[in-house]
Order: structure tokens, then C-alpha cells, then sequence
């Protein structure tokens, strides 16, 4: 009989078995074994034996259905007649009356046994699937998973086309293989999402499993179909794990963001504030690569996990607006720092083309994501002031010298230049036409009203006396610094008109010895400018 099995003949020897396993009851039911039970037990023992020797030969059978690639359709086909002759010759019945009788004449089970096989096989040849390790490819685990689908949709198409013709309907071969696989891949995969994984491959196991295992790439391939069905299958990880996934993958994510961040902000101090490289200018406005590199990464990790889950979308989204509200005083203070150790430059060219990159930024934010950015502008707010208050400064260390200048007997003989420090003025404050409104015209406010004031500054405190010749030539100079500065502002896109007559007001003054008409004078000074009082 062993002989029968080893050949795989396996209703010859199963015919033997039986005719054995009869006649051990028969003599047991004739009493022949009352003097010797230990006979009647060994000879049961050796049925059994014989029947577990037939339930490895159709587990053997099964795990080599996909392993060998030529189907021995005839072989499956006597398995499946075996299984029918077992359940036929073996109904339920209690034969618990004598010792050892429990081995005789109960079902086998080898269907639930072929089941078994079947989950088995499908498990090792989810193990089977090639696996590199770290060293030998960083993108070893999407190396694996492809080579698992590529597998096991070859498994499914030999099931569908070749296994599933050797069984009756009532087997549902194509479904239970479909499931064995499915539940070897989910115990795979728990294992795999147990292990240390970094944010790529997270995110290649989310991906695989929201997006790549019921696709066309797998379980949803045409040819798999009608035969194969994932409608009833269960979750390919439990809400535990996949909940779990999710989190560590946010969680990596946002040491990467950081890290993008502080990208973008390195090679802005090397590559464009130590080179001195000048800022693009677009539609006339100064521009920065700045907030197009922010957006580009926050939309595509945003893209990429709205592919997996909507809920993690908003996840990525709220760690990447987190990500930026700490970025920014960061790449103001880095900012603040490089312009305050140097007077370069590129100084206003970039902190006009950053102003402009973050209102850029706002409404790409908004646009694009429907993101609230109340706490974002209220950052920016800070940071615009911030950088329009470095401006003011650096405008009144390069415009000071030149104030005190007003009044000074060189400044008087002319020696300086009328035009000196509106050109001074200008040459600073010019790039503030690249700037968008409406901070362009409050800035350029700010410089004009400035300039206007401490000019007038100047030009009354204490001095010695002066003679009316030299008053009326102080006068004049005046009047002359006044008119150049107000068109120089105003060319530059100020519209603050009504800083014009200001100097003139103060000119008037010092030029005239009349009482009355120095009055008149200061009543128009006082109605044109009132808070001067």
C-alpha cells in the first residue's frame, strides 16, 4: 500500500485501505479481538497510518500544483475522485465504543485537508517572492512587492485557466486560492509594517496596499477576471495596523519636511546671499524661487498621500502648514542675521523679492489647498515688518551722514552736491519699485516721510547766526534739496504729494527777516501739517 502512495496511485491504495479498515471492524464487531485488544488497537493504528500517509500525499499533491510548471491534471482529477470515495465511505458516525475504535471508519476530512494545503502553499509562495535587502537596493521593498504581484498573478492565471478545470464547481477552487493568497499576504504584510521602515518605504507599503493590490497591476488584472473576485475579501491589514502605518508615516514625514525646509533655506544662503546672485525679476516684479519650492513640496506629499487615504491627505497637509509656520521665523532670523553682518548689495533686491515670494505664497496656499492661513499671515505680517524696519535702518545708517551735512558751512558753500542725498536716498530705495502693492507704496511712504523729517530735523536745530545773505542762500539750497528729493521719491512711484511743500515751509522761514511774513509762513506750515506743533 505504501508502495501505491509513494507512486501516487492513490484510489488503488485508498481501495486497499478501505478493504483493510472493513475487515479490522468486521473482526471487531465479531469479537476475534476480546482476548488480544492490543492486536485489534495496532491493526487500527496501522489504518490510520496509512490514511495520514494518503492526507501528506494530497498535501504534496496541492503545495506542487504551483510549483511544478507542467499541471499533472490527472493526478488532481484522482485527487478529487479520492476525496469523493473518502467523504462517501466515511459519513459521520460514533465509533467510540471500543478501544481504539476512534481510528475506524471516521471521515477524514482530506477536503478540509486540501484547504489547508492549499493556504500553505499560498503562503510559501508569498514567501518565495525575492527579497533584497537594504544594502543590495534602497528601494528593496518596492523591488519585493513587484516581484510578489508578478508571482502570484502568474499563480492566479495557471488557477484560472489550467487548476480550475480539474475540479468540480463545488470546490470553488479560483475563490479559495484567491483567499489562501489573500490571507498569506495579509500576514505578510503585518510582518513587514512591524519591521523598521523609513518614510519611502512606508509610503510604498501604503501605496501597495490602498492602491496596487485590487488595481489592474494584481487582483484586478483583465485576464484574472471573471473568475477571480476581491468583492469579499477582508481587510489586507486590520484598521489597527493600517491606523498604525498611517501615524509612523506622518510621523517620518515630518522630520523630511524639516528637512526640505531647511533645504531650500541653505541653498538660498549659499547659492544667492553668499554668491550675491541679484533676484529674478517677473512682470517687473522681484521674484524668488522661495515659495514655488515651498508649494512644490507640500503638494506633491500632499498628492501622494491623498492617493492613499483622504484622511491622511488632510493629515500631510495640516504637518506641512505645522512645518512652515516653524520654517519662517527661522528663515527670517538666518535672513535678519546675513543682512545685519554685511551691507550687501542684494540686500533690498531680496527683501523685496521675499516680501512679494510670501504674498505669492498665501494665496498659493489658499488657491491650491483651501488652507486657513490666519496663523500663517499673522506670521508673515510680523515678518514684513520685521524686514521693512531692517530697511528704515539700513536707510538711516546710509542716509545720516548727509542729514548732518545739512546746514554745516561745507554743505553751504556747496561743496556737496544738491542732489546727494536724494541720489543716496534713490539708490537704496530704488529696487521698492519691483515690489507689489500695496506694501511697494507704504514702504516708499515710509522712505519719503522719512526723509522729509529728518531734513527738517536738520535743518532746525540751534545754529549760529547767520547773515541775511547767507539765510536767503540757505533758503535757496533748500528749496532746491527739497524739490530734487520730492521728484526723485515721486519718480521712484511715492505718491506722498503732500510732503512737498514741507521744506519749503522751513526754506521760507529761514530765508525771510520779516516778522510778518515769517508768520505767514508758519501759520502755512501749521495748517498744511498740524501734528507739527
Amino acid at each position: 500500500i505504501n508502495d501505491l502512495i509513494q507512486k501516487r496511485q492513490l484510489l488503488e491504495a485508498f481501495a486497499s485501505i478501505k478493504l483493510m479498515e472493513d475487515e479490522t471492524i468486521s473482526e471487531r464487531d465479531s469479537e476475534k479481538y476480546s482476548d488480544n485488544p492490543q492486536e485489534f488497537v495496532r491493526k487500527s493504528k496501522d489504518v490510520d497510518l496509512l490514511y495520514n500517509s494518503i492526507t501528506i500525499a494530497i498535501q504534496s499533491i496541492v503545495e506542487g500544483t504551483l510549483e511544478d510548471p507542467t499541471l499533472q491534471h490527472t493526478m488532481l482529477t484522482s485527487m478529487v475522485t479520492l476525496i469523493a470515495h473518502e467523504e462517501a465511505a466515511h459519513p459521520n458516525t460514533d465509533s467510540t465504543a471500543h478501544p481504539g475504535s476512534d481510528l475506524l471508519g471516521r471521515p477524514r476530512k482530506w477536503r478540509e485537508q486540501w484547504r489547508e494545503a492549499i493556504n500553505e502553499s499560498a503562503r510559501k509562495r508569498v514567501l518565495k517572492a525575492p527579497m533584497p535587502s537594504r544594502e543590495e537596493a534602497t528601494s528593496w521593498l518596492d523591488l519585493h512587492l513587484t516581484f510578489l504581484q508578478e508571482h502570484l498573478r502568474e499563480d492566479l492565471l495557471k488557477i484560472k485557466s489550467s487548476v480550475k478545470k480539474c475540479y468540480p464547481e463545488e470546490y470553488q477552487v479560483c475563490d479559495t486560492y484567491v483567499e489562501a493568497f489573500h490571507n498569506a499576504i495579509a500576514s505578510h504584510l503585518q510582518e513587514l509594517s512591524q519591521g523598521p521602515l523609513d518614510f519611502q518605504e512606508l509610503y510604498t507599503l501604503l501605496d501597495w496596499v490602498a492602491n496596487t493590490y485590487h488595481s489592474e497591476l494584481f487582483l484586478g488584472h483583465p485576464e484574472l477576471k471573471p473568475e477571480v473576485k476581491t468583492e469579499n475579501l477582508s481587510l489586507l491589514l486590520t484598521p489597527a495596523d493600517w491606523d498604525k502605518l498611517k501615524k509612523d508615516y506622518i510621523a517620518s514625514a515630518k522630520g523630511k519636511i524639516k528637512n526640505y525646509f531647511g533645504n531650500i533655506l541653505r541653498l538660498e544662503v549659499t547659492e544667492k546671499w553668499e554668491k550675491e546672485v541679484h533676484s529674478e525679476e517677473k512682470e517687473n516684479h522681484y521674484h524668488a524661487s522661495l515659495s514655488f519650492d515651498i508649494q512644490t513640496i507640500i503638494w506633491q506629499h500632499v498628492k501622494l498621500s491623498g492617493a492613499i487615504s483622504r484622511s491622511l491627505e488632510t493629515k500631510m497637509l495640516e504637518l506641512c502648514v505645522a512645518e512652515l509656520l516653524e520654517f519662517i521665523p527661522r528663515f527670517e532670523q538666518e535672513f535678519m542675521a546675513w543682512s545685519t553682518a554685511q551691507d550687501s548689495p542684494i540686500f533690498v533686491p531680496y527683501l523685496v523679492a521675499y516680501i512679494n515670494n510670501f504674498q505669492d505664497l498665501v494665496s498659493g496656499l489658499e488657491t491650491a489647498f483651501e488652507v486657513n492661513t490666519e496663523e500663517l499671515q499673522k506670521i508673515l505680517a510680523a515678518l514684513t515688518r520685521n524686514f521693512t524696519n531692517i530697511f528704515l535702518t539700513k536707510l538711516r545708517t546710509k542716509a545720516q551722514p548727509l542729514l548732518k551735512k545739512i546746514l554745516t558751512k561745507n554743505w553751504i558753500l556747496a561743496t556737496e552736491r544738491p542732489d546727494s542725498l536724494a541720489s543716496a536716498v534713490s539708490q537704496f530705495s530704488e529696487h521698492l519699485q519691483h515690489m507689489r502693492e500695496p506694501l511697494r507704496q507704504e514702504l516708499l511712504h515710509e522712505v519719503h516721510k522719512y526723509v522729509v523729517k529728518e531734513y527738517i530735523t536738520q535743518a532746525i536745530k540751534p545754529r549760529w547766526k547767520m547773515n541775511r545773505e547767507t539765510r536767503q542762500q540757505v533758503s535757496r539750497k533748500m528749496s532746491l534739496e527739497a524739490e530734487i528729493i520730492h521728484h526723485t521719491l515721486m519718480d521712484q512711484g511715492s505718491e506722498a504729494e503732500w510732503l512737498l511743500p514741507a521744506i519749503d515751509h522751513i526754506a521760507g522761514i529761514i530765508g525771510e527777516k520779516k516778522k510778518d511774513k515769517i508768520k505767514a509762513y508758519v501759520q502755512n506750515l501749521c495748517q498744511d501739517y498740524p501734528d507739527i506743533r
